[in-house]
C-alpha cells in the first residue's frame, strides 16, 4: 500500500508554507488522497494520478541560499493546477515518484486494454468475491510495447523508502521541520502585538512571553544587591496588586516582565525596539543600557523612590504589630469580663461540679480559639511563602530572560571578532602562502570545486533520467489516448449506422400500417412486420476478436449478474425480454451519465482507508441508492458480519468445514430434497444452469452444513434461491453465514418451517399496511376479492428473488442485509404504488390476478421505486411491525389449534362411522 508523510505547500501570502500531510493511494480510481493524519476519517482532497505529470520543483533563491536539501516534486494537473510535494529526504522523493509513475502506467494501460463496458473497473483487482468476480477475469490485456517497457526499465533509478513511507509510518509522528533560533520580524511583531493586547487588558498585570531555543542555558546565582532590589521591588508590587484585588491575572508568552527591570522605567515598546535595534548594531558593551545625562537623572529618582517605599514599607509593618497587640489585648479584656459576668450571674445556685466542669470547657474553647488563630497565622504566613516564591521565579525568568539577551549580544560581539581575527588570519595565510607556496591554495579550491562538479553532475544524471523516463511515459500515453479516442469514435459511427437502420425500419413499418388494404390475409404490413421481428431477434453474427471492441454491444446473452436477458423457447416472451433488456440498458447507460453516487462511493470509502467502517446515517443513505457493482462483495461481507459477530465470536475457527465435513460424512435427511431442488435453483443463472456449473457445488455445500447447524429446519425450498443470490457476491462461508443472518437473525421463528408459521403472520401484517398506506388499492382488491398474498408470499419467502428485475432485485439485497427485514415491507408496497394506477383500471378479478403475476417484471426503474419506498412510504416505524406480528401471531396459532381440533374430531369421527373409514388425508395418502 503506497502511503506516508509528506508536506504539501498549500496557503496564500504570508502564510504559505508547507504543512504536514498523510498521503494515500487508492488504486480504484488512481487518486493520491491526502489526510490531516493517519487517523482522520475524511480527506482534505485528492490528486488525479491517471492524468498528471511530474517534475522536480526549483527552490527560491532564498531557500536555495539557506542550504535547504532540494526533496520537492510538482505534480501537474490537467486544469493547470501545480502542487508541490515535499519528502522529508532525497531517497523517499525519488522513491514516491517512481512509484507514482508506476501506477499511473498501470492503471492507464488497464484502462486502455481492458474490454469492458460502462460498468466494468480497470482495476480487477479490488473485486475478488464470489461467482461474478469469476466474470472479470476475462479481460484482455494487451501486450506491452518492449521497447518502451526495455526503456523504461532501463531509465528506472533504484531507491528504497525510508520509515516514513508505508503503513509503518502511521505509528510513527508527524515530520517537524527544523526551526531555526533567529527570529524573523513577522515573528517580534507578533509577540508585541500579544503584549499590546495584554497592556490593555490591565495596567497592573502579570505579563510574561516565551522564547523557544535548543539550547539548555545556565542559570547563575544572583547577587546579594541584586537580591535586596528585588525583594523591595517585590513588596510594592504585592502592595499595588491588594490595591487591585479585583482584577484577574493574566499572561502571555514572554518569560520576562517589561515590569520587573529593577534599574530600568517603563518606555513605550517603539522606544524598546530602538533601544534592542541600536544594541544589536553597536558594537559596544550590551550591558550598558543607561547612557546620558537623562539616564542618570531617572537613575536617581528611581532610587528615591526605592528609598521612600522602604520607609512606607517599615511603617506599615509597625502599623500592622501595633494592631495585632490591639487584637490581644481587646481579646484579654473580653475574656476578663465574661468570667466577672459568669461569676456574679451563673454561679448563684449552681453546684461547685458545674462550675468547675463549665471552667474546664470555656479553657478549652479558649485554647481551641488560639490554636485556631496560630494556624489561621500560619496559613498566612505560607501564602506569603508562596507569593514570594512565585515572585522569585519570575524574578528568576526575568534574570533568565535578561541573561539570554546579554549572551546573544555577546555571541554577536564574538562572532564579529571572530570574523575579523579569521579575515586577519586568511590575508596573513594568503600572504605567507604566496611567499612560500603559490600553488598549495589553488589545489585545495580546486579538488573543493572538482567535488562540488561531481555532486552536482551526479543530481543532475538522475533528474535527466527521471525526466526522460516521465517524457516516454507521457508519450506513451497519449499515443494510447489517441487510439482509444480513434476506437471510441469507430463506435459511434457503428452506432450511428444501426440507428439510421431502424429508424429507416420503423418509417416503412409506420408507412405498411398507413396503407389501406382490403383483406387481412394478403396485407404487406404482415410480411414488413415478420420481416423485422425476424431481424430483431436474429443473433448477431460473431467477429473477430480486435473488431469486437467496434461493435456495439447493446444486449449481451447474460447480463453482469450471469442472467440471461432474453429466454430461448418463447418467440413473444423473447421479443418482450430483449425490449425490456434495451430499456435497463437505456437505464444504465443514464444512471452512468450521472456519477455523483459512484463520486460519493469513492469518497466514503477513501474516508474509511484509515479507520473502520461503522453504522451512520450517511452509510445507510449510500446504500439505499445502490451498492456500485465493484464494492458489493465488500460491503455485502461486512453487513453479514455486522449482525452475526456474536454467533461468530461463539464458534470455534473452521466451524464452517467443520459442519461441511460432517455433512458429507453422515447421511442427512435433507440432503434428498437438496439435490433434487439444486438445479431448478435458477435455471436461468449461468452459474446454475448445469450440474458441472460452479454454483452448483457452493450452493450443495452451504444448504448441507446449515442443515447440520439448524437441525428444527433443516432444509425448505427457498433457502436455496438465497444461497444462490449470497453466492454471486460471497465465497462459500460467507454466503453461509449470510443464510444465518436471514433465518436465524432477520425472520422471526418458524418463517422456514413446516408451518410457515412466520410467514403466514408477515402476510396479514401486510394486508394491514397495504390498507392502511394504499386504501384505494386495498378497496379494489377487497371488492373484486383478489387474495393477492398468494403473490406476496413468494416475494417475503425468497426476498423477491425471480420476481423483479436483477438490478433492481441486488438493490433490494443491499439495503435488506444492512437494515433487515423492514424493507421487505417497504419494497413490497412500493412495487403495489408504482404500478397503483394500472391495476385501479383493471375491472374483473381474472385479468388483475393475470397482471399481478407478472407486472414486477415491467418495473425497470429503480431510482423511482427506491424513491417510493424509502420516501413515500414514510413513516415506517419497525415497532409498528413487531405489535402486529405479535397481534397477528396469537390469532395463526389460535386457528391453527382450532383446525387442529377439527382434525383430531374428523379422525374420531371416522374410526366411530364405518361410512367415512375410507377417507384419508393428503398427508396419509402421501405416507
Amino acid at each position: 500500500k503506497l502511503c506516508g508523510y509528506l508536506q504539501k505547500l498549500s496557503g496564500k501570502g504570508p502564510l504559505r508554507g508547507f504543512r504536514s500531510r498523510w498521503f494515500v493511494f487508492d488504486p480504484r480510481r488512481c487518486y493520491l488522497y491526502y489526510f490531516k493524519g493517519p487517523q482522520e476519517p475524511l480527506p482534505l482532497g485528492h490528486l488525479d494520478i491517471a492524468s498528471a505529470c511530474f517534475s522536480y520543483h526549483q527552490p527560491e533563491a532564498g531557500a536555495a541560499a539557506a542550504g535547504d536539501e532540494p526533496a520537492a516534486f510538482e505534480v501537474h494537473s490537467p486544469g493547470g493546477a501545480v502542487t508541490v510535494l515535499k519528502a522529508a529526504t532525497r531517497q523517499d522523493m525519488t522513491y514516491w515518484l517512481q512509484e507514482l509513475q508506476q501506477k499511473r502506467w498501470e492503471y492507464c494501460n488497464n484502462l486502455d486494454a481492458a474490454k469492458r463496458d460502462s460498468r466494468t473497473s480497470p482495476t480487477p483487482s479490488d473485486f475478488s468475491k464470489g461467482l461474478v468476480a469469476k466474470d472479470n477475469a476475462d479481460l484482455n490485456i494487451l501486450s506491452q510495447n518492449a521497447s518502451a517497457e526495455r526503456a523504461r526499465n532501463i531509465l528506472a533509478v533504484e531507491t528504497s523508502p525510508t520509515d516514513l513511507v508505508g503503513e509503518q509510518a502511521a505509528s510513527q509522528p508527524a515530520p517537524v521541520q527544523a526551526s531555526a533560533i533567529n527570529f524573523s520580524l513577522k515573528q517580534w511583531s507578533t509577540e508585541i502585538k500579544n503584549s499590546m493586547s495584554s497592556l490593555r487588558k490591565g495596567s497592573n498585570e502579570n505579563r510574561k512571553s516565551v522564547f523557544y531555543t535548543t539550547e539548555e542555558w545556565e542559570l547563575l546565582d544572583p547577587t546579594p544587591k541584586d537580591l535586596e532590589d528585588s525583594m523591595a521591588l517585590e513588596e510594592k508590587r504585592k502592595h499595588l496588586a491588594e490595591g487591585n484585588k479585583g482584577r484577574r491575572l493574566t499572561s502571555t508568552a514572554f518569560p520576562f516582565d517589561f515590569g520587573r527591570i529593577p534599574h530600568k522605567a517603563r518606555r513605550p515598546l517603539k522606544d524598546m525596539i530602538g533601544s534592542s535595534k541600536n544594541r544589536n548594531s553597536s558594537d559596544s558593551s550590551p550591558t550598558d543600557w543607561c547612557s546620558g545625562n537623562g539616564n542618570r537623572l531617572v537613575s536617581e529618582l528611581q532610587l528615591k523612590y526605592q528609598s521612600q517605599q522602604e520607609e512606607l514599607e517599615k511603617l506599615k509593618k509597625d502599623l500592622l504589630s501595633q494592631k495585632e497587640l490591639v487584637r490581644l489585648l481587646q481579646q484579654t479584656v473580653r475574656s476578663s469580663q465574661y468570667d466577672k459576668y459568669f461569676a456574679s450571674r451563673l454561679c448563684e445556685g449552681v453546684p461547685k461540679d458545674m462550675l468547675e466542669l463549665l471552667h474546664q470547657k470555656d479553657d478549652q474553647i479558649l485554647g481551641l480559639n488560639n490554636q485556631l488563630e496560630k494556624l489561621n497565622l500560619e496559613k498566612d504566613s505560607l501564602q506569603q511563602e508562596v507569593k514570594n516564591l512565585k515572585c522569585k521565579v519570575g524574578e528568576l525568568n526575568e534574570r533568565l530572560g535578561m541573561l539570554m539577551e546579554t549572551i546573544q549580544a555577546k555571541d554577536e560581539v564574538i562572532m564579529k571578532l571572530s570574523r575579523q581575527l579569521s579575515e586577519c588570519e586568511d590575508s596573513t595565510s594568503s600572504q605567507s602562502g604566496a611567499i612560500n607556496s603559490p600553488t598549495a591554495t589553488c589545489t585545495n579550491k580546486e579538488l573543493q570545486e572538482l567535488d562540488r562538479l561531481k555532486d552536482n553532475l551526479q543530481g543532475y544524471k538522475t533528474q535527466n533520467k527521471f525526466l526522460n523516463k516521465e517524457i516516454l511515459e507521457l508519450s506513451a500515453l497519449r499515443r494510447n489516448a489517441e487510439a482509444r479516442e480513434r476506437e471510441w469514435q469507430a463506435k459511434y459511427t457503428s452506432l450511428e449506422a444501426k440507428l439510421c437502420q431502424i429508424e429507416s425500419k420503423y418509417l416503412i413499418l409506420l408507412q405498411e400500417m398507413k396503407t389501406p388494404v382490403c383483406s387481412e390475409d394478403q396485407s404487406p404490413a404482415r410480411e414488413v412486420i415478420t420481416q423485422l421481428l425476424e431481424d430483431a431477434l436474429k443473433a448477431e453474427p460473431s467477429e473477430q476478436p480486435e473488431q469486437a471492441f467496434f461493435r456495439p454491444h447493446l444486449v449481451s446473452e447474460y447480463d453482469i449478474y450471469g442472467f440471461q436477458t432474453v429466454p430461448e423457447d418463447d418467440e413473444e416472451e423473447k421479443l418482450v425480454a430483449k425490449s425490456r433488456a434495451l430499456d435497463l440498458r437505456s437505464l444504465s447507460l443514464s444512471e452512468n451519465r450521472e456519477i455523483s453516487t459512484g463520486v460519493k462511493w469513492e469518497n466514503y470509502l477513501a474516508s474509511t482507508m484509515n479507520r473502520e467502517m461503522m453504522r451512520c446515517v450517511e452509510l445507510k443513505n449510500l446504500i439505499r441508492s445502490g451498492i456500485p457493482h465493484e464494492h458489493r462483495s465488500k460491503m455485502w461481507k461486512w453487513c453479514v458480519h455486522l449482525h452475526v459477530k456474536k454467533f461468530k465470536d461463539s464458534t470455534v475457527p473452521g466451524y464452517f468445514q467443520t459442519l461441511l465435513q460432517k455433512a458429507l460424512e453422515k447421511p442427512n435427511p435433507a440432503s434428498k430434497q437438496i439435490e433434487l431442488d439444486l438445479l431448478r435453483t435458477l435455471p436461468n443463472n449461468k452459474h446454475y444452469s448445469s450440474p458441472t456449473s460452479e454454483g452448483i457445488q457452493k450452493l450443495r455445500n452451504v444448504l448441507l452444513a446449515f442443515s447440520w447447524r439448524n437441525p428444527d429446519i433443516g432444509y425448505c425450498q427457498g433457502l436455496n434461491r438465497l444461497v444462490a443470490i449470497a453466492l454471486l457476491y460471497l465465497e462459500q462461508e460467507d454466503a453461509f453465514w449470510c443464510l444465518v443472518t436471514i433465518v436465524e437473525v432477520f425472520m422471526p421463528r418458524d418463517y422456514y418451517t413446516k408451518t410457515l408459521l412466520g410467514s403466514q403472520v408477515d402476510q396479514r401484517v401486510f394486508k394491514d399496511l397495504l390498507s392502511e398506506k394504499l386504501p384505494r388499492l386495498h378497496a379494489h382488491f377487497e371488492q373484486y376479492k383478489v387474495d393477492y398474498t398468494l403473490i406476496t408470499f413468494n416475494w417475503f419467502l425468497v426476498v423477491f428473488v425471480d420476481s423483479v428485475v436483477s438490478d433492481i432485485l441486488f438493490k433490494i439485497w443491499d439495503s435488506f442485509l444492512y437494515e433487515g427485514p423492514k424493507v421487505i415491507f417497504r419494497f413490497a408496497l412500493a412495487l403495489f404504488k408504482y404500478k397503483e394506477e394500472e391495476i385501479l383500471k383493471l375491472q374483473d378479478s381474472m385479468s388483475i390476478f393475470k397482471y399481478l403475476r407478472y407486472f414486477t417484471r415491467t418495473i425497470l426503474d429503480a431510482r423511482k421505486l427506491t424513491a417510493i419506498a424509502f420516501g413515500d412510504l414514510n413513516p415506517f416505524p419497525l415497532r409498528q411491525i413487531r405489535n402486529r406480528r405479535a397481534y397477528h401471531l396469537e390469532k395463526v396459532r389460535l386457528e391453527l389449534t382450532e383446525l387442529e381440533a377439527i382434525r383430531e374430531d374428523f379422525l374420531r369421527e371416522r374410526e366411530t362411522c364405518v361410512e367415512k373409514r375410507d377417507l384419508i388425508s393428503d398427508d396419509e395418502e402421501d405416507s
